[in-house]
């Protein structure tokens, strides 16, 4: 895939020999030169320019709700639940006071990407007009994989039947959010931490565009008729529009009403029976639904004052920004069956515990707390049905357990113990089975732990002695659990789903994760949407 334009390479080479200059001199004083140390130890997950690669941006902008000594803590013994490691052991006490300091100080210029820079940043490559509109593979289509090798930056396309790769191709740095396929499953989009989009034609085995949406991107969405793509962006504060072919539509500010706070944007999720997209902010207290239904009712931005209290001059509820009011910002969510509702988590703040909370998206309001201690992941949390009523699972990146939620009442009716603190969990509608990990616990990494959604109780577990194990997913029929052996010089481990065995591995560099088509598609019961 095409990288950065030389000349915006040229550019960040040369501001980032400027930024460095002053520090250097520094240095010679005696004293730290965190620019240089930044370049060493930071620069390849954050970004040359501190804006934002795998891990997020490291900005004036984007730290003033972090408090110094929250920092300074995270420099030292790193971050719970990300790939954020402490350098206590390699750093001195000045050089992490002098990185946390620099930090905090501006770039300049400031890094900016308004729809002008989104524009320009566009690439496509035509369909060539005389190629047969075929597959170049023999495959069921719907029974395909995209594997996100992380180790080397590549994706594999996989055969689900046979369990060969048909191809493999190079990706945009630090893919991200999990790629999202049009309806018809021939093409995929992927989303890089660096804010770029990439549409690939898994038929024609080619890209077919690319846009860079913005500097730090959390995640993106296609709609479910295909024709829209929705990016989230941690910087700037923002979502932007696409149709299918990755021209911009529009923009919007991820701000308050008034415009008086920014926030990043957590996550933005399709809602295909909705007919709309559905945005959590992180840094701001409401929760987004932005319709692509023509027909979508008027919307109302609060009340106004005059002779009475009254709403607001109404405007239009196609592709415009419908708020929801919240008590707690979310960091991440996921819908249960119906779509009605929004299940999600909040970040802990400095000394305080996460917190997790049901939104009502027709009543516009939350309507419950989820009863989940430690910090649950509702982003990977599943739901099935169970003894009459219909539960939630969810992993916890904070504790070793998993808690199930009754969602007509929305109490815990069990809480199973796993291993260690886990990051995903995965199931199929055609198996009585749930397949958790734990993978961000030191004792508990190498396990998966298999659940029975009967009798909510543990029965089995697969291992990697010494290895990390992590991120299910299913076949289309749901006979075999495909999980990633997160390593380096990892594989993709092929199990029966009812007996649990292993029936073949396919060597693969950190296979991060694996989403196939018709789950996707079809909103399967068990899988991330």
């Amino acid at each position: 895939m095409p990288d950065l334009p030389r000349p915006a390479l040229r550019a960040a080479a040369l501001l980032a020999l400027a930024l460095a200059g002053p520090l250097c001199a520094q240095a010679a004083s005696g004293k730290p030169d965190a620019a240089a140390l930044y370049q060493q130890h930071c620069a390849s997950c954050h970004g040359a320019q501190r804006t934002g690669l795998m891990g997020p941006a490291l900005l004036p902008e984007s730290l003033e709700r972090t408090r110094p000594a929250e920092v300074l803590r995270v420099i030292k013994e790193g971050r719970q639940a990300t790939q954020m490691a402490g350098y206590a052991d390699r750093l001195s006490g000045t050089e992490i006071q002098a990185l946390a300091d620099w930090i905090r100080t501006p770039v300049l210029p400031a890094p900016r990407w308004g729809e002008a820079d989104i524009r320009a940043s566009r690439i496509a490559t035509p369909l060539p007009a005389d190629e047969p509109v075929k597959p170049k593979w023999d495959a069921d289509p719907m029974n395909l994989f995209v594997v996100v090798e992380g180790g080397d930056h590549h994706v594999s396309l996989l055969d689900g039947d046979r369990f060969e790769v048909i191809a493999r191709f190079a990706s945009r740095y630090a893919l991200h959010g999990g790629p999202k396929f049009t309806p018809d499953g021939r093409y995929v989009f992927f989303g890089s931490r660096d804010g770029w989009i990439t549409k690939y034609d898994l038929w024609r085995l080619a890209v077919v565009a690319e846009v860079r949406a913005g500097l730090n991107m959390r995640n993106v969405a296609v709609s479910g008729d295909g024709r829209w793509v929705m990016a989230a962006n941690y910087l700037p504060h923002s979502l932007a529009l696409f149709d299918a072919d990755l021209q911009l539509v529009k923009t919007y500010n991820a701000a308050t009403l008034d415009g008086k706070a920014s926030s990043r944007v957590s996550a933005v999720y399709d809602a295909t029976p909705r007919n709309s997209f559905v945005v959590a902010l992180k840094d701001i207290p409401e929760i987004w639904e932005i319709s692509y239904d023509k027909r979508a009712a008027p919307i109302h931005d609060g009340l106004v004052q005059g002779r009475r209290l009254k709403e607001g001059i109404a405007k239009p509820g196609y592709l415009d920004v419908r708020r929801t009011p919240l008590e707690e910002p979310l960091d991440d969510f996921f819908f249960d069956q119906s779509y009605r509702h929004a299940l999600g988590a909040t970040r802990p703040k400095a000394g305080g515990n996460a917190s997790a909370q049901v939104v009502n998206l027709d009543l516009r309001r939350k309507i419950a707390d989820l009863p989940i201690a430690g910090m649950p992941h509702l982003g990977s949390g599943i739901t099935f049905a169970w003894n009459g009523t219909t539960v939630l699972a969810s992993p916890n990146l904070g504790g070793g357990a998993v808690d199930v939620i009754d969602m007509k009442t929305w109490k815990n009716v069990a809480t199973i113990p796993t291993p260690g603190a886990g990051f995903f969990m995965r199931s199929h509608e055609h198996t009585p089975y749930a397949w958790t990990d734990s993978m961000m616990s030191k004792e508990g990494k190498e396990r998966l732990t298999i659940i029975d959604k009967r009798s909510l109780k543990p029965v089995a577990e697969v291992r990697e002695p010494g290895k990390t194990l992590a991120h299910i997913e299913f076949t289309r029929d749901g006979r075999y659990a495909l999980a990633s052996l997160w390593e380096m010089d990892g594989a993709l481990i092929v199990y029966d789903a009812a007996t649990f065995q292993e029936v073949k591995r396919l060597p693969m560099k950190k296979p991060v994760g694996k989403y196939n088509v018709w789950n996707k598609i079809t909103r399967s019961e068990g899988t991330s949407h």
